[in-house]
């Protein structure tokens, strides 16, 4: 029997990698489908990735347009040279802070905190533009395979905007990962008005947005795989940890605010408040590795070390299964993600 699932795929840069190994992980369960998937940033890029490959080749298809996707952004696909650099290189929180500390890195940050990225001209184009415009938007846009929903973030008015069916262009899901300090942000014009409206990251309001999933036609089940840590155990206390924290807690924050909000909802129905079947009775599910990504920083966010990346996608891989080995058995039937005891 086929178990069909809803994914929300939050985004962090190039730690979208984890995501890539998640998802290569699910696409190799025959019996799990994928119904809708909403993604933000990388995950609005694996999410379109996904889809592309899944209508052209099913789950291989998939599974290979994935790993073309980070090839593209600077993972080492080939089994034996990323296998002999992954035993020939150091841990991954020595990886962590060469980067943070290195000269190169240093120079960025300080660059991007001092000038507006309306300063440099086209300098400024976000690198992301050369692999996007490559994908197949007639796949993209398909309305077979899973519903797809792309989070950006109205500057003006600062109200998430969700990209679905041919809404979804190269602009979209640049529009989706459009950090404000990095790149100007993304114009598009807005068909039903005819206004040109300004976006920047989607993570500022939807992280990734799960209430398009609520649909009645979609199944219960949400599978959020979370790759900004929710808790951090370190206090930060130089600049760049701070910072990072800050962006960490506000890109989770609408997350929180969703998953509240369905613990809510859960609990009047528990108690017989609202009448069973009035509200949907969402199932969630998280997969995460909150130590791992503890050990990482905004320098492996920014930069696509080849290393991490492979190290990301083999933690993902890993909590797949980890999660499927778990919880395979609670999809369709109850949450796995105990809300209650994340807001208590």
């Amino acid at each position: 029997m086929v178990t069909r699932i809803n994914l929300a795929l939050q985004g962090g840069g190039a730690h979208g990698a984890f995501t890539w190994g998640v998802l290569t992980r699910l696409l190799q369960e025959d019996d799990l489908e994928f119904a809708a998937i909403s993604g933000t940033s990388a995950g609005a890029l694996n999410a379109a990735a996904l889809k592309s490959g899944w209508i052209s080749g099913g789950r291989e298809g998939a599974i290979q347009n994935l790993a073309w996707l980070w090839e593209q952004v600077g993972a080492l696909t080939d089994p034996f040279i990323a296998g002999w650099l992954d035993a020939a290189a150091p841990t991954v929180d020595f990886w962590a802070k060469s980067l943070k500390y290195s000269p190169a890195y240093v120079g960025f940050d300080m660059t991007t905190r001092m000038f507006s990225p309306y300063v440099y001209g086209d300098f400024a184009r976000n690198p992301l533009e050369r692999i996007v415009t490559q994908f197949h938007y007639d796949a993209v846009c398909a309305k077979g395979g899973p519903a797809l929903y792309v989070g950006a973030t109205n500057v003006r008015t600062g109200k998430i905007k969700l990209f679905s069916g041919d809404e979804i262009s190269p602009e979209a899901i640049m529009a989706s990962a459009c950090l404000p300090s990095l790149f100007q942000a993304v114009e598009i014009e807005d068909p039903a008005t005819g206004k040109t409206e300004a976006y920047w990251d989607g993570g500022y309001t939807g992280n990734p947005a799960l209430f398009p999933l609520f649909e009645a036609d979609l199944p219960d089940d949400i599978l959020i795989v979370n790759i900004n840590p929710l808790r951090r155990d370190a206090l930060p206390t130089d600049s760049q940890s701070i910072a990072n924290r800050i962006n960490e807690i506000s890109f989770n924050s609408s997350l929180l605010r969703e998953l509240r909000a369905i613990a809510f909802v859960k609990r009047l129905i528990t108690e017989g408040a609202i009448k069973r079947g009035t509200m949907k009775d969402v199932l969630v599910h998280m997969i995460s590795d909150d130590p791992l990504m503890n050990a990482l920083n905004v320098a492996t966010k920014t930069i696509p070390a080849p290393v991490v990346l492979a190290r990301l996608k083999a933690a993902g891989e890993a909590a797949a299964e980890t999660f499927l080995s778990d919880h395979r058995k609670d999809l369709g039937k109850r949450s796995s993600l105990d809300l209650h005891a994340m807001f208590n």
